[in-house]
């Protein structure tokens, strides 16, 4: 049996992680800001301190995984939440908690998104990827919600591939999911939402597979990286969209 953290276990993509792995008669903590183990808003650095702790404590001597889950979409009224979340509450737990996940060459999972590669706003990214959160906080209240979501993935995904090395040396994979749209509850708000509704309607439909993720089928994926079965499998990130990232970007992989 093994040992599992991950955060956003409570609802969508992340619930459907922890169930197929505590299915696997495998122990998953979940930190969540609701129906959780451990119960921390990773919107602030005081609740990434607290997850950190939650799950030292629960787990103290080492840690076979990690699943960065946790996330909030674009239609959120405080922008300034997705940054926050999707990207400083993914790479501060990853790395508050690398030691334990070295003690026990474990594997971290983290969860991106087909939306990455459509980022164009490079200064975002890059206040990201240089940790400037306060800078990057006040960035995405000039842009709209799509761009502060996809920039944020794509910053997650380039974090994990700068630091692959790092990981490796200590005996820790790490990897990425690129979901594609996925009904979740999250994402049905999304869909739900005069703003975005429609657009999101006609991206669901050009799905070259013919329909959309359900969390069954990122928590296949993730299970699988997370596994031996993928023991030289490291620094990748793994598009689970049905097809879209292909059907968009033919000669780019």
């Amino acid at each position: 049996m093994a040992v599992y953290a991950m955060t956003g276990g409570a609802t969508g993509i992340g619930a459907a992680i922890k169930e197929q792995l505590r299915k696997g008669g495998h122990e998953v903590i979940v930190v969540d800001i609701k129906d959780a183990d451990v119960i921390a808003d990773l919107s602030n650095t005081e609740g990434r301190q607290k997850a950190i702790a939650g799950i030292r404590s629960a787990c103290p001597a080492a840690l076979d995984g990690f699943i960065a889950c946790a996330g909030v979409a674009t239609h959120v009224a405080n922008k300034a939440l997705i940054p926050a979340v999707n990207y400083f509450g993914t790479t501060e737990l990853v790395d508050g908690l690398a030691d334990l996940l070295a003690s026990s060459k474990g594997a971290v999972l983290l969860v991106s998104s087909n939306s990455a590669p459509m980022s164009t706003d490079n200064d975002y990214v890059d206040l990201l990827l240089n940790n400037d959160e306060p800078a990057a906080l006040s960035h995405v209240e000039n842009i709209d919600g799509q761009a502060a979501y996809s920039g944020s993935k794509q910053a997650v995904a380039r974090w994990m591939r700068r630091n692959v090395n790092r990981f490796a040396q200590q005996g820790v994979r790490i990897n990425a999911i690129a979901p594609g749209y996925t009904q979740t509850p999250m994402t049905r708000a999304v869909e739900e939402s005069e703003e975005y509704g429609q657009a999101i309607r006609d991206f669901m439909a050009s799905i070259p597979v013919g329909r959309p993720g359900q969390p069954e089928d990122m928590a296949n994926a993730a299970a699988y990286l997370l596994s031996d079965a993928a023991s030289f499998v490291c620094g990748s990130v793994l598009f689970v969209d049905g097809g879209h990232d292909a059907m968009l970007r033919p000669d780019q992989f």
